[in-house]
């Protein structure tokens, strides 16, 4: 299980038209935020189901890719939720108005890049970034490291496409200003006609709880059973 490296407590210049700075003294997560920060791995996460059935045969119908379908529709279901827009830069917690996503792209060496994919609700021009994104990890090597693997602004995605998956766990620095929300997905199976797609989501839980966790997985789910 791979993903981007994290660097410690990067210089991030912020900009008021990407993203609003949180009054700590004034929030009413700030006890929480202060509980979980001083702990060396201040992280939570879980690992679920949800049914693709729907998504998986909307993808088929229409020739799309089923990575890039429910990738966009996971990317619907992060900037629905607040929470999972909250980020650490230079000791501040900040609420971004967007999140892009982040992914690693195998290649058929066996090896993985790194993709950058800016968030649009209208599926095709997301895909559209994708697939030039695919393209240009295919036509590198190494892990195709820039300035991105510094943004805050994404959510890291990870694909485990071979098999299912029931636990995971990420490599880590034990970084608690490390704020970036992590989501992987695995090979869905079939249970009583349906696809069950494997999903793990693991954040900063100064920032995020379990509710809201469910929140992303609640309307991941709706986005699923859209046939759009």
């Amino acid at each position: 299980m791979s993903e981007q490296i994290c660097k410690s407590a990067p210089t991030i210049k912020k900009d008021n038209t990407r993203m609003r700075i949180i009054d700590v003294n004034s929030w009413k997560r700030k006890e929480h935020f202060n509980f979980f920060s001083k702990m060396a791995s201040p992280y939570l996460g879980i690992v679920t189901e949800v049914d693709c059935t729907d998504c998986y045969a909307y993808a088929k119908e229409r020739g799309h890719s089923f990575f890039a379908t429910y990738l966009h529709k996971s990317m619907i279901a992060v900037n629905a939720v607040e929470a999972l827009k909250y980020r650490l830069v230079d000791d501040e917690i900040v609420v971004f108005n967007t999140i892009h996503a982040g992914s690693t792209i195998g290649r058929e060496d066996g090896t993985f890049g790194f993709a950058f994919i800016h968030f649009s609700p209208d599926f095709d021009t997301f895909n559209a970034e994708l697939q030039t994104e695919i393209e240009a990890v295919q036509h590198s090597t190494g892990l195709r490291l820039n300035n991105d693997d510094l943004k805050n602004d994404l959510i890291r995605h990870s694909t485990i496409p071979w098999h299912s998956f029931s636990g995971l766990l990420h490599p880590t620095n034990f970084n608690p200003k490390e704020s970036v929300p992590k989501i992987t997905f695995g090979k869905y199976t079939v249970r009583e006609g349906r696809k069950l797609l494997p999903v793990s989501i693991e954040a900063h839980h100064g920032l995020v709880d379990g509710l809201h966790i469910a929140q992303y997985l609640t309307e991941f789910q709706n986005q699923l059973n859209l046939k759009r």
